[in-house]
């Protein structure tokens, strides 16, 4: 059997562990600090608080304890990622050596560090890949990237996700994996914007080329492989998040791009609003504007005082 303890009982959390489950050969085990969710998965086989009407496997089973890791053989890490690092530190000396630590949460750490680096194990590895939670729930074909040490993959995609009707693709670089996953949701944003303004097919590939080209140039910025764009945590990522209606960056994009906000301290907290912050500063500290004409844009209408005009014609142009 494989131990598998899920950390982050939340919607994606939850759809992970109702498809692995289905894999006779994985026992799952979803780690959470929310006690009610606990009583509900172990008493009624539900997650109500993220899935009100769905009833999940019952070889699901849910705890509190900590010490229900110390004996995974996998451990997925779908917790937010400014908790990564101290939850990590906290199971050092605890885990067995060969306990494979897959990092599914999506962002930078908060001083600017890859997650991946923040995980002191011997196993680490991601995955990314172009998937909706409710969809992963409901079982339909799903596709991961898995970033890292090969033999590990294997035994993911062999072991763990057989029979569950997730397929994967693999690059070495766990790096482009991980910055792939934060570049698309800044260019979901920029590429709803447009939307929200034409809403034309011709349009929304205009700013899908581009944005892939962009993302190949941040990948060769950061001296990561710019090869994993065609995995599925690059094109495939990028494909799904910027072009449906179920994505929430999209979704502020179409916003503003329809005119209704544009405000960064507004309530909102998406992850492709950090993005743009962190990589703006950067190509402007670096001198490299002209080489990212839509962050450049997107940075100047969202943080600087530029307007929706403007950003249109910068980007199209």
């Amino acid at each position: 059997m494989n131990n598998i303890v899920i950390a982050g009982a939340g919607v994606f959390g939850t759809a992970l562990a109702e498809r692995l489950s289905t894999n006779p050969n994985n026992r799952l085990t979803l780690y959470t600090i929310e006690p009610k969710v606990v009583e509900d998965i172990m008493e009624n086989h539900q997650n109500r608080a993220y899935f009100p009407s769905r009833h999940l496997r019952k070889e699901i089973t849910a705890s509190g304890d900590i010490s229900c890791i110390y004996d995974a053989d996998y451990l997925f890490l779908v917790i937010p990622s400014k908790a990564i690092e101290g939850f990590c530190r906290s199971l050092l000396g605890k885990i067995k050596e060969e306990c494979l630590v897959i990092n599914m949460a999506k962002g930078f750490a908060d001083d600017g560090q890859f997650l991946p680096e923040l995980i002191p194990f011997a196993h680490v590895g991601c995955m990314k890949g172009p998937t909706f939670a409710v969809e992963v729930l409901n079982g339909l074909p799903s596709a991961l990237t898995y970033g890292g040490d090969h033999d590990d993959y294997l035994r993911i995609r062999d072991s763990v996700l057989a029979d569950t009707g997730i397929i994967t693709d693999y690059t070495a670089d766990m790096r482009a994996a991980e910055m792939l996953s934060i570049l698309k949701n800044m260019y979901a944003i920029a590429i709803g914007i447009v939307s929200g303004r034409y809403n034309s097919p011709n349009v929304d590939f205009i700013m899908v080329t581009k944005a892939v080209n962009e993302m190949k140039r941040l990948l060769a910025l950061y001296g990561c492989s710019e090869d994993a764009i065609f995995k599925y945590c690059g094109i495939g990522d990028l494909g799904l998040t910027s072009l449906n209606d179920l994505s929430r960056n999209r979704t502020l994009g179409l916003l503003i791009g329809k005119g209704f906000a544009n405000d960064p301290k507004s309530g909102v907290v998406l992850e492709g609003m950090k993005t743009i912050k962190i990589m703006g500063d950067l190509i402007f500290q670096k001198h490299l504007e002209e080489n990212f004409t839509i962050l450049q844009a997107l940075y100047e209408l969202i943080y600087g005082d530029s307007n929706l005009n403007n950003y249109i014609v910068s980007v199209l142009s």
